[in-house]
């Protein structure tokens, strides 16, 4: 039982992760959301007298630069708010004690790897996207603060933009459409994210030995895999099955290879994270990716 509540300061609350973090976290705890509009996050030192004034139990940053190609041509910006502000606010979280909660990515990886990625394998990002958020990581790391890394891949919400809300847009357009088939990963809801998140951080919070509490790197990701292609058609079929009206149909999605479709940044063909050490370590049961679309894109056809 938790007896006090305690004070978590988010950032990021706009985003996709943000917005879901806004509604577990303040179930358990007196939440203080920041976005963009509440705090420069290009300015360091505000970062770090927010943190200062409110000396919160718990940090967590939801914020990132997710543009991943434009993150090509404007690396600085990129390493600002991937790289710089997370660093600084582990940095603050040691100062005042408190558990940092971060998101990281499956570009931390080449993508070259068979398998499932667990979280002690070798990171080589192929983009400045991904090398940003492996230095984010770096950062945390080396501030020394109470730490939760989670990675994750493939976010989609019912808030904010993505890959399941993009190929219904199309798919109320267009007639056809070519969807690349040669990347594999899972898709993870915002929900199952913060959700997550929340039950960690009161296990956090109850733990009466926080010193042995297990800090650091956990991959977050719906159970299963599949691939772009095949995700579109799921997408397509859900909302076929429930009467969204639409141009496309599922059988006109053509399966096409990530070289026909270049991009300024590389994707990892392979992003399957494994999360046993999540699961065995929180005792969590993560729901296969079908299962956890299935409850948002009910939500985003709704919307």
């Amino acid at each position: 039982m938790i007896l006090q509540k305690p004070v978590i300061l988010l950032f990021g609350k706009n985003g996709q992760v943000g917005f879901e973090l806004q509604k577990t976290l303040s179930r358990f705890g007196l939440v203080h959301a920041f976005g963009r509009q509440d705090c420069d996050l290009s300015n360091l030192s505000q970062i770090r007298e927010v943190v200062r004034q409110l000396r919160p139990d718990i940090i967590v940053n939801a914020s990132a630069y997710t543009a991943v190609d434009k993150a090509e041509s404007e690396p600085q910006i990129a390493y600002l708010i991937n790289a710089a502000v997370p660093s600084v606010l582990a940095e603050e979280a040691a100062s005042v004690g408190a558990l940092f909660v971060h998101y990281s990515t499956d570009y931390v990886f080449d993508g070259m790897q068979p398998g499932w990625y667990l979280e002690d394998d070798v990171p080589n990002p192929q983009s400045v996207y991904g090398t940003s958020k492996l230095a984010g990581e770096s950062g945390i790391t080396a501030a020394g603060c109470r730490n939760l890394i989670f990675r994750t891949s493939w976010v989609f919400g019912a808030h904010g933009g993505n890959f399941a809300k993009t190929i219904l847009r199309l798919a109320k357009e267009r007639e056809s459409l070519s969807v690349i088939a040669d990347q594999y990963g899972a898709p993870t809801s915002a929900h199952l994210i913060a959700d997550v998140t929340a039950q960690v951080a009161i296990q956090y919070w109850n733990e009466v030995n926080r010193e042995s509490f297990p800090y650091g790197i956990y991959h977050l990701v719906a159970a299963g895999e599949t691939t772009w292609y095949d995700y579109s058609k799921y997408v397509i079929a859900y909302a076929e099955k429930v009467g969204f009206e639409l141009r496309l149909k599922s059988t006109a999605i053509e399966a096409i290879s990530g070289i026909d479709y270049p991009l300024p940044a590389p994707r990892p063909s392979n992003s399957k994270l494994g999360s046993e050490k999540l699961r065995n370590t929180f005792g969590l049961i993560l729901p296969d990716w079908h299962q956890d679309m299935a409850l948002v894109l009910g939500e985003i056809i709704k919307v």
